[in-house]
C-alpha cells in the first residue's frame, strides 16, 4: 500500500536497493515469549489523555552481575493521585505497575530479579541509564521519573540501594533522558539530567478536537549537570558549566565528542524547541553550538520534535554523524568538520520512507555484520494511540540506505506505539538484537537470526586511569582494508541505553588488522592481528 513507497521516488536509492539485494536478507523474529519477559508498559489511566501519559518509557542493557551477559531493566508508569489523570483507572491493579529488571539466564531466557535487586523504583517512571559511578567494578543505575529521580548503587551482590540523597542528587520537575559522560576527563563519570516541561496536570484546555494540551502548553525548564566528585557524591554544576542559562523541552539526550578535540560533548534533542549541542570548552564549562553547526532544526529551519538522538560514524571517516528521530522527518546530519552539520536524510533514502510515522527509539548497528551500519526505527502514534510498523534502513555505504523493511521478518508488519527501544547482543551470538517499550502495551524482544552474517567483535572496555567503564573511549577497528571507529557511550537514542560493549560488524574479514583505543585519560592503545568472532575486554595499559 502508501507503506514505504516514498523510497522509490528516489531513483539513485532505487538503483542503491537492487545493489543491495542480492546480500542475505536482515531478519529478526519475535523472541519475547521463549525468552521468559512479561513485561507491560502502563500510562496509569484508562485511556490517553495527558502529555504526561504519552510520553512513554525506555529501557537499558547491563550486565550488573558480571557475568558476561547483558541484563534487561525496563521502564513503566503508574497510576498517580487524584487529579493527575485526566480519565483515571476505574479499579486500581492489586499489584502497582512497576520497572523490572530481568536477569539473563545466558541461555536466551530471562528471570524477573526485581524485587530481589531492590529496583521496582515507586515513581511514574520515563528513562534510565547504566554506568560504574564509584568505579568499584559494579554497574550502577539511575531512573528518571515524573518529580524525582533515584540513583541506586550496584552493591555488587545482586542487589542495590537508594543513595540518591547520600550522592547529593536532586532533580526535581520533570526529568527525563539522561547521559553518563566523563566532561572533565578526572576519571569518574558525570552525570546530565534532561527536563521536559513543567508540567501542570490541572491546565486542561484543550484546542484541536479530543486532543490535550502539547508541550508548547507548558513552560520548558533548564537541565541539569553533576559534577562527580569521585567519592560517591556529586555537585550540582548546572549554572557554573553555562548549562543552567538556557530552557528548551528535552526529549532524548545523548554525549560524544563530535569535533573530535578529545572532550565529550551533550547533545539535547528538543520538542517543539531548537535542539541544543553543548560544546565542551575544557575549562568545566559548555557553549551552546547548535544553530552555528546546523543541527538546532529540522529540514526546513523549523523547530521540530525532536525525539532521540544518535552518534555513530556513518561514513567511515572518523567523525561522528548525528541521527536524530522526529514526529515527522527523521534528521540524518552528517558531520562536515569545521563546516557544521549537514542535513543529508533526503539524499540517504530515509525522509521519504519515514515521512508517514512519528518515529521514536532507534539504533544504529551493523545488523548483519557486513561492515556497514543500518538504522532500526521503531514507529508510533504521537498523540493518539495510533499503532504503526517499522522501519530497517540497511546500509549500502556512501551514506546511502535502502529500506528493508518488508524482508526482515514478520515483525516488522506488526504496529505497536513504540517509545524507547534499547539494543544488545544479548545472546553473545555476535549479532545485534533489541527490545522495545510499546506504549501502555506488552514489550517485544527482536532476536536477530540473519543468515551467513560476516565476523564481528565486540569490545567491553575497563579503564583504570580513566572511569571504570571507558566511557568516552574512541576506538578504531582496521580490517579487510575499511576502518570504522564508534564511541563508548552512555545514553542515547529515545529514553534508554544500549549495551556498553562496542559491536562491529567485518564482513569477510577473517581477522583485525589493528584495533587501536583512544581512552579518556589520553593513552592511546593500539593492538594487532586480533581474532574476531568473540567479546574481547581490553584494559587500560596501568
Amino acid at each position: 500500500m502508501f507503506r514505504r513507497m516514498g523510497t522509490f521516488f528516489l531513483l539513485s536509492a532505487s538503483l542503491l536497493f537492487a545493489q543491495g539485494a542480492a546480500k542475505d536478507t536482515i531478519r529478526f523474529d519475535d523472541a519475547t515469549a521463549s525468552s521468559g519477559i512479561q513485561f507491560t508498559h502502563s500510562f496509569g489511566a484508562e485511556k490517553l489523555g495527558s502529555l504526561l501519559e504519552s510520553t512513554g518509557g525506555g529501557c537499558v542493557w547491563f550486565d550488573y552481575n558480571n557475568d558476561g551477559f547483558a541484563d534487561l531493566y525496563v521502564i513503566s508508569g503508574k497510576p498517580l493521585e487524584a487529579g493527575m489523570h485526566p480519565y483515571p483507572l476505574r479499579k486500581a491493579p492489586a499489584v502497582a505497575p512497576h520497572n523490572h529488571l530481568y536477569r539473563n539466564n545466558g541461555n536466551g531466557t530471562f528471570t524477573d530479579a526485581t524485587d530481589e535487586a531492590g529496583v521496582a523504583a515507586n515513581i511514574f517512571g520515563i528513562a534510565a541509564v547504566a554506568a560504574d559511578f564509584d568505579n568499584d567494578g559494579f554497574v550502577d543505575l539511575f531512573v528518571t521519573g515524573y518529580g524525582r529521580a533515584i540513583l541506586y548503587r550496584n552493591k555488587g551482590n545482586g542487589t542495590f540501594e537508594d543513595v540518591t540523597a547520600k550522592a547529593g542528587i536532586k532533580v526535581d520537575g520533570w526529568p527525563i533522558s539522561s547521559a553518563w559522560l566523563d566532561y572533565d576527563r578526572d576519571g569518574c563519570v558525570d552525570l546530565f539530567v534532561g527536563r521536559y516541561v513543567k508540567f501542570d496536570p490541572q491546565y486542561r484546555a484543550f484546542y484541536p478536537a479530543d486532543n490535550y494540551p502539547g508541550p508548547l502548553d507548558y513552560e520548558p525548564d533548564t537541565n541539569r549537570l553533576y559534577h562527580n566528585n569521585c567519592n560517591g557524591t556529586f555537585t550540582d554544576v548546572t549554572d557554573k558549566s553555562g548549562i543552567g542559562a538556557l530552557k528548551g523541552r528535552a526529549m532524548g539526550v545523548t554525549a560524544a565528542d563530535f569535533d573530535g578535540d578529545g572532550y565529550p560533548d551533550i547533545y539535547v534533542a528538543n520538542d517543539k524547541t531548537e535542539s541544543y549541542l553543548f560544546r565542551n570548552k575544557h575549562d568545566g564549562t559548555f557553549e551552546e553550538i547548535a544553530a552555528n553547526l546546523g543541527a538546532a532544526y529540522g529540514q526546513n529551519g523549523e523547530m521540530s520534535s525532536a525525539m532521540g538522538p544518535v552518534f555513530a560514524d556513518l561514513e567511515g571517516n572518523g567523525r561522528m554523524d548525528l541521527w536524530v528521530t522526529d514526529s515527522k522527518y527523521n534528521r540524518l546530519m552528517r558531520n562536515a568538520g569545521k563546516a557544521g552539520f549537514e542535513d543529508v536524510s533526503e539524499n540517504a533514502g530515509i525522509s521519504a520512507a519515514s515521512a508517514q510515522y512519528a518515529s521514536w527509539g532507534s539504533g544504529i548497528y551493523d545488523f548483519d555484520n557486513d561492515g556497514l551500519l543500518d538504522i532500526l526505527v521503531f514507529h508510533g502514534g504521537l498523540v493518539h494511540m495510533v499503532p504503526q510498523e517499522h522501519s530497517l534502513f540497511r546500509g549500502l555505504g556512501k551514506g546511502k540506505f535502502a529500506d528493508v523493511s518488508r524482508d526482515a521478518g514478520p515483525v516488522f508488519d506488526v504496529k505497536t506505539v513504540a517509545r524507547g527501544a534499547c539494543f544488545a547482543d544479548y545472546d553473545n551470538d555476535g549479532k545485534v538484537d533489541a527490545f522495545v517499550v510499546n506504549l501502555g502495551a506488552p514489550a517485544e524482544l527482536l532476536h536477530n537470526v540473519t543468515p551467513n552474517s560476516g565476523h564481528w567483535i565486540a569490545l567491553k572496555l575497563k579503564g583504570t586511569k580513566s572511569n571504570r567503564d571507558g566511557i568516552g573511549a574512541v576506538v578504531e577497528v582496521e580490517a579487510g582494508g575499511r576502518a570504522q571507529t564508534a564511541q563508548r557511550v552512555a545514553g542515547s537514542g529515545y529514553l534508554s541505553q544500549d549495551d556498553d560493549r562496542l559491536h562491529f560488524g567485518l564482513g569477510s574479514a577473517s581477522k583485525i588488522d589493528k584495533l587501536t583505543v583512544r581512552w579518556p585519560s589520553g593513552r592511546t592503545q593500539a593492538l594487532e592481528n586480533v581474532a574476531p568472532d568473540r567479546v574481547l575486554t581490553v584494559e587500560e595499559p596501568k
